[in-house]
């Protein structure tokens, strides 16, 4: 399995590893509620090196990574960073990536763990006919992600550069931070404000210590497990959950991040169709009534046992105090306040739509 360049910083602070997708990552430290609760309150770094990086440059770079993707990177420029799916010709997603800016001719794809090997794979299998050169360079980079409240207090202890230059969805390419050079956006995965840090990868232990120290007891280590119900309670789509090949960005209710119009792109014309003959599934969210946590893949009924759809995620919200959940469903039935029925092992237990997200986003959220 792969290890990232901060697995020995794991060990030494106690983490809890596990697999995942192929990768020893920590999945808690001081335990996950601890950790998610320190993030929305004061500030959590994360390691999320086993993300992938894929670097498109050459003539055409702009017009193929437009061409790639259903978002637009009409008026983009360096340092700015946009957010979208990536399509099959049918409208299921290949991923999600996010598209950083580095120059006119230079674009870094952030791309998701699991589908480094497959994302490479059809971006160069869709390159033949533009002048760009794509290079996976996932094992040149680490990522720590520091988010929270005090994300950005506790960052500017360790850098000359005023990060109130830094922001929402733009970056910083190359900047010197905690003594390493890096590139530092202010993007994330939790609903909080808070920065991605790439870095080399022999410098990736020396900063995730220097932060640590720097922040003290305004900080914590956490791991996958707060990763990932920070960003259900904000309802922010996982791969192979509310979006995979079979899932189409409109399902998943991202259709503000899909371009209409002249430009052409993978899918467009699936994701044109689904539009015009009406969405018929759609990620909605639901609040546990009976005792019991929703898991991916459990199936939703009608209050009449009519099966309308599937689980995508299912979690207790540690901020709210709620156990709530995402689900795929027949889109008659997503509106708030129906009753539904979770299938959970031998029987069915109570469920009600509700919105999304459960949790406001605080994105840039300054410290008092």
């Amino acid at each position: 399995m792969g290890k990232t360049p901060l697995y020995e910083t794991h060990i030494s602070l106690g983490a809890k590893m596990i697999d995942f997708g192929g990768w020893i990552m920590p999945v808690q430290y001081s335990g996950i509620i601890r950790e998610h609760n320190k993030v929305r309150e004061s500030a959590g770094i994360f390691d999320v090196s086993h993300m992938g990086e894929i670097l498109i440059t050459g003539p055409d770079s702009a017009h193929f990574t437009d061409f790639l993707i259903t978002n637009s990177l009409i008026g983009i420029k360096p340092g700015d960073v946009i957010y979208s799916p990536m399509c099959y010709q049918n409208g299921g997603c290949v991923d999600d990536v996010l598209i950083y800016c580095l120059s006119e001719k230079n674009y870094l794809l952030a791309v998701n763990a699991s589908n480094i090997q497959k994302d490479y794979d059809w971006i160069t299998a869709n390159s033949e006919h533009f002048d760009v050169k794509v290079e996976n360079i996932s094992e040149l980079y680490a990522q720590i992600a520091v988010q929270g409240p005090r994300a950005q207090k506790i960052l500017s202890e360790i850098t000359d550069v005023n990060l109130d230059s830094i922001g929402f969805f733009k970056s910083n390419v190359s900047m010197e931070i905690g003594g390493v050079r890096a590139m530092v956006s202010r993007t994330g995965y939790t609903g909080e404000d808070g920065f991605e840090i790439y870095t080399a990868s022999d410098d990736a232990p020396k900063l995730f210590k220097e932060i640590l120290e720097t922040g003290s007891d305004r900080i914590v280590p956490c791991g996958l497990g707060a990763r990932d119900t920070l960003r259900f309670e904000s309802c922010l789509p996982l791969y192979g959950h509310e979006l995979s090949n079979k899932i189409s960005p409109l399902q998943a209710g991202l259709k503000v991040f899909i371009k209409f119009g002249e430009i052409d792109y993978i899918g467009k014309k699936a994701l044109e169709e689904e539009i015009s003959c009406g969405i018929k599934k759609r990620i909605t969210g639901f609040e546990m009534i009976d005792k019991g946590i929703a898991r991916n893949g459990y199936s939703v009924f009608t209050k009449d046992g009519e099966e309308i759809g599937y689980v995508t995620s299912g979690s207790i919200c540690p901020s709210l105090s709620k156990t709530m959940g995402l689900a795929l469903l027949n889109a008659d039935y997503i509106k708030s306040g129906n009753e539904i029925l979770i299938g959970i092992r031998n029987k069915k237990v109570r469920a009600i739509t509700v919105k999304k997200p459960f949790y406001k986003k605080k994105y840039r959220k300054r410290e008092e």
